[in-house]
């Protein structure tokens, strides 16, 4: 994105890249045929979950207000609009829980004022959204967005695991005792949305205490089950997600419980739920409490431009005051969302859209604040799962194309030069064919290369190509770089399907509340994979006698270019940080700026950070976007393996699962790609693919380090540490006799 503060310039770049391309991202869809409806099931269950708890949590603390039927209403309608018209299909929107606590906020002012109160709590928060959206204009106009680029990955990386604490912290955390509560009445302001699985073992604050349900042993009984249900979700939902990589089932089998596993497990422990129904007293065990979109006073809202009139002048513009604070919380959330749905390392090839996406968040701020339900902006971790997703079924329209293609040229016995010509062909067949498009540097070249010296060192060159020489089911895979099938269509689908929902909303109330609270778990965990702090923290509780195995993988060059003690350190300062943002968020009132901490990274980063660390370190542990280098392909070859350790190939159902940078495009393989069995040849005669990323730097003796970590136990038992490419040094970017890659 280009960073420019000239009025108007960044919407008009926005609009002129995306026009370009906005007939392609509907044909590219439905292109896709009925494969497009995988990831939008998959991240309609992911929007629509945690809008209807966040509906449940509106309901309790604005009296009845707003409920799951707005806040369903809202997301609905403003992805549908931004899946049309929007600049980034990619961006997911919803009502997210600042906004949530926000609006909570709002009407612990306003209830207790006798010329606002209650009735006219929807009419003030419409010109709340007034003024929020005059900020936005305002912001978007300027080319605030531009600011975006100096987020490095330290922010972008801290503020996607601060989310998933948060959702992790929705799914376990209780509700507060009485005089907790009260001491929130006084602050006129709510801690936070306290229920969670822990709660199902307390009493409901809506609930009689007086019901059988809630007497001690069956509130134990109710949480035990809530445990199960949670639980039994959690780990079925993340096993399906890797369905692709059973050993157990057909490929077609295992394709479909990867693709609809998740919100058929929701069906499933639903069922669970219904079956002790006839042995327990009613509210065992707990569902979901919403009022029907057709329940009397539930649509009244939908008039409230009438009443804005009604409001005092001076809380007319006292209304921006919390307009401001939620424009600098929607600038925010908005335009990281669209940063972590585009990370380079996707290979995106549409441009972004950054600005306009924001100016068309202003027109949806103030239509939702006319018809009284909460606005929706850009959401985490919904919109990078969303991207994920559609890797995902690129990764199959390309594997299948190939698939076909190998097939049909080996009924006609070419040679091994002829399959790959034929392979790119079709490869590039199933590119978009856009001439503004972001040049792609990858590809089947590379790859391609290195096999056929491979091949043609065993007498296969020459020859017709068999499954010997090329494993079809298999060798496909390792050809495909990550891509994203860039399109509207799953967005507009899921949004839609979401505003269904208002009308399912009796189906829906059947879902036991247990069962979101481990669907908000399993989000939790699904955001980790392909955060580069989360796999740094990880490595802090590695053994040292263990870290040498860190590089027999595919790995981030850090691990090698960087001193075990300033990683740890770097880490540490992180993950104080992060504590800090989440104890921001338990503070009353205050804690919906808990953005402002984050943004605060983008000086402390350029300032602060370079006194503490060397610059070389900070540039492998933390690259802003300008001072990246290229990045290094997906399909990048690890020569210091042996061809066994190559047979076992990635086979997973989420193909960024093993990602560990944000931004700079290294990737860390399960194992590395897979060399063909019935070759003979040793490794080190392959040709691999160039990186200048690694060739270009100072070699480090990291290795040598971790080498020396080894427990003595280890030590004198002939145990050979196999080391990965060591930049500068390293044969990586060479062929085999010293010569250049080309």
């Amino acid at each position: 994105m280009e960073e420019t503060f000239v009025p108007f310039r960044g919407i008009k770049n926005d609009l002129k890249g995306r026009i370009l391309c906005y007939k392609q991202d509907w044909t590219g869809g439905v292109r896709s045929g009925i494969r497009i409806l995988a990831p939008t099931t998959y991240i309609f269950f992911a929007s629509a979950i945690p809008v209807i708890s966040f509906g449940e949590q509106l309901e309790r603390y604005t009296n009845g207000t707003i409920t799951a039927v707005q806040t369903l209403a809202s997301t609905a309608l403003c992805g549908i609009i931004h899946s049309i018209v929007g600049g980034q299909p990619l961006l997911i929107l919803g009502v997210a829980e600042p906004t949530v606590l926000m609006y909570t906020f709002m009407f612990n002012f306003a209830k207790d004022r006798k010329d606002l109160g209650q009735e006219l709590f929807l009419a003030w928060t419409g010109w709340v959204c007034v003024w929020t959206a005059l900020l936005l204009f305002i912001l978007a106009i300027l080319g605030a967005c531009s600011i975006i680029n100096r987020f490095t990955r330290v922010a972008g990386e801290l503020f996607g695991l601060l989310i998933a604490m948060l959702f992790m912290q929705q799914a376990i955390r209780g509700e507060l005792d009485a005089s907790q509560t009260e001491l929130d009445t006084k602050l006129t302001f709510p801690l936070g949305n306290f229920e969670g699985v822990v709660e199902e073992f307390g009493i409901p604050r809506r609930e009689d205490p007086n019901q059988t349900a809630f007497l001690p042993s069956w509130r134990f009984g109710n949480g035990m089950f809530a445990l199960v249900l949670s639980f039994g979700l959690l780990l079925t939902a993340l096993r399906s997600r890797k369905a692709r990589s059973w050993r157990y089932g057909t490929g077609w089998l295992r394709g479909l419980i990867a693709d609809y596993g998740v919100p058929f497990m929701v069906l499933v422990w639903t069922a669970v739920s219904y079956i002790p129904v006839n042995d327990v007293p009613k509210g065992i065990p707990r569902r979901l409490f919403s009022p029907n979109p057709w329940s009397p006073g539930a649509y009244s809202n939908w008039t409230v431009i009438k009443e804005m009139l009604n409001v005092p002048p001076l809380y007319i513009v006292g209304a921006f005051i919390p307009a401001t604070m939620i424009a600098v919380l929607y600038y925010f959330d908005h335009s990281v969302a669209s940063q972590l749905a585009q990370q380079k390392e996707f290979n995106l090839k549409k441009p972004a859209s950054y600005h306009y996406d924001l100016l068309l968040l202003g027109f949806l701020v103030i239509l939702c604040g006319l018809i009284g339900i909460p606005p929706s902006n850009g959401v985490i971790p919904q919109s990078p799962m969303h991207t994920k997703s559609l890797a995902t079924l690129k990764h199959q329209l390309l594997r299948n194309k190939l698939v076909s293609t190998v097939r049909k040229s080996m009924s006609k016995n070419v040679n091994l030069g002829q399959l790959y010509n034929n392979m790119q062909e079709a490869y590039n067949e199933m590119q978009t064919p856009l001439v503004y498009q972001t040049p792609s540097g990858l590809g089947l070249k590379e790859l391609k290369e290195s096999t056929i010296q491979l091949a043609s060192s065993t007498g296969y060159i020459d020859a017709p190509v068999d499954e010997t020489v090329f494993d079809v089911d298999k060798d496909v895979d390792d050809l495909l770089p990550v891509e994203v099938k860039e399109q509207r269509l799953s967005n507009l689908l899921q949004a839609t399907m979401v505003g269904a929902c208002v009308a399912a909303m009796p189906v829906l109330k059947k879902i036991p509340t247990s069962v979101l609270w481990g669907y908000f778990a399993f989000m939790a965990i699904e955001s980790l994979p392909g955060n580069q702090f989360w796999e740094r923290i990880l490595l802090l509780f590695t053994a040292p006698s263990r870290r040498y195995k860190v590089l027999e993988e595919c790995h981030a060059t850090f691990v090698e270019t960087v001193p075990f003690k300033t990683i740890a350190t770097f880490t540490l300062f992180q993950t104080a940080y992060l504590l800090v943002c989440f104890g921001i968020t338990w503070i009353p009132i205050a804690g919906v700026l808990f953005p402002l901490m984050i943004m605060l990274l983008v000086p402390v980063r350029q300032y602060l950070l370079p006194k503490f660390f060397k610059g070389v370190h900070l540039q492998e542990l933390d690259a802003a976007e300008y001072e990246e280098a290229p990045a290094i392909t997906f399909n990048m070859l690890c020569e210091d393996q042996d061809p066994q350790a190559r047979i076992a190939r990635i086979d997973s159902g989420e193909i960024l699962d093993e990602m560990i940078t944000r931004s700079r495009g290294e990737i860390r393989h399960t194992q590395s790609p897979k060399v063909t069995s019935s070759s003979p040849a040793s490794v080190g005669d392959m040709k691999p693919a160039y990186s200048p990323r690694l060739s270009q730097r100072a070699y480090s003796p990291r290795v040598n380090e971790l080498r020396a970590e080894l427990s003595p136990g280890l030590a004198g038992k002939g145990l050979e540490l196999k080391e990965t490419p060591s930049p500068g040094p390293s044969i990586l970017g060479k062929s085999p006799h010293g010569s250049s890659s080309s």
